[in-house]
């Protein structure tokens, strides 16, 4: 039996989270107590020591992440819920950690509940946490999570060159020749690197700036390693003002 606890400063919302758990997930999750703010959170959690927790961002207290911080370790899973916060949507994402949206939609719930049941503990969890957490304070180097089928990469988003899809795969080309592939299009990618930096000069490639040497009349850019990437006619313009 899994092991959870739900952290919300709503009790509307708390009792409809332990409502959709006792209906669709009652012979594999108990509940083991739920809490309100940031300090009765880090409280509740050393003293169950829960599988999962249901973590929504904004407390009465400050925020989840400071939950995060104060544990001295992280055996758990965590479902994270948030309101329309684009911060807090953009940590989480950045982190590849998993988050439900309020209002929460049933079957939304339910597909990350299966997902953290059937998922084992993640021992970079730690790791991903520093990466939104980082983040959704601030911190000046913004770093990314890539998730693959067994690795979680954590890199620096300055150290990106490029990023090159297939389909629904994207491939991440760093400045030290380390290329990763991830299941996730250009536009999901897009999504979580920062706009004024990275530029979508076709619709398979983005390319950061700053790695840019020169851009060649027939629509080709030069990066600094001499890699060739091709610029389509309708974007011309458009790389051609972010360059500037």
């Amino acid at each position: 039996m899994i092991k959870a606890v739900i952290i919300d400063d709503e009790l509307r919302l708390r009792n409809s989270i332990r409502k959709k758990l006792e209906t669709n997930f009652k012979n594999e999750i108990t509940i083991l107590g739920e809490a309100e703010s940031v300090k009765d959170g880090v409280k509740l959690i050393e003293e169950t020591k829960p599988d999962l927790l249901f973590l929504d961002i904004e407390l009465t207290d400050g925020y989840s992440f400071e939950i995060l911080e104060q544990l001295e370790t992280h055996d758990f899973q965590i479902i994270f819920i948030t309101g329309f916060n684009h911060l807090a949507i953009q940590a989480i994402k950045l982190g590849a950690l998993d988050y439900i949206l309020k209002p929460i939609d049933d079957d939304e719930f339910c597909i990350a509940v299966e997902k953290a049941i059937e998922t084992d503990k993640n021992a970079s969890l730690e790791q991903l946490i520093k990466v939104s957490s980082d983040f959704f304070n601030g911190s000046k180097i913004k770093r990314i999570v890539l998730k693959t089928t067994d690795t979680h990469y954590i890199i620096n988003e300055d150290d990106l060159m490029y990023c090159k899809s297939e389909g629904n795969y994207t491939t991440f080309f760093t400045k030290d020749g380390e290329e990763i592939m991830i299941s996730k299009t250009l536009k999901k990618t897009e999504e979580l690197l920062t706009e004024t930096t990275f530029i979508k000069c076709h619709q398979s490639y983005l390319v950061n700036k700053f790695y840019i040497a020169k851009m060649l009349s027939d629509g080709y850019l030069i990066l600094n390693d001499k890699t060739k990437i091709p610029v389509s006619s309708r974007r011309k313009e458009h790389v051609l003002g972010k360059l500037s």
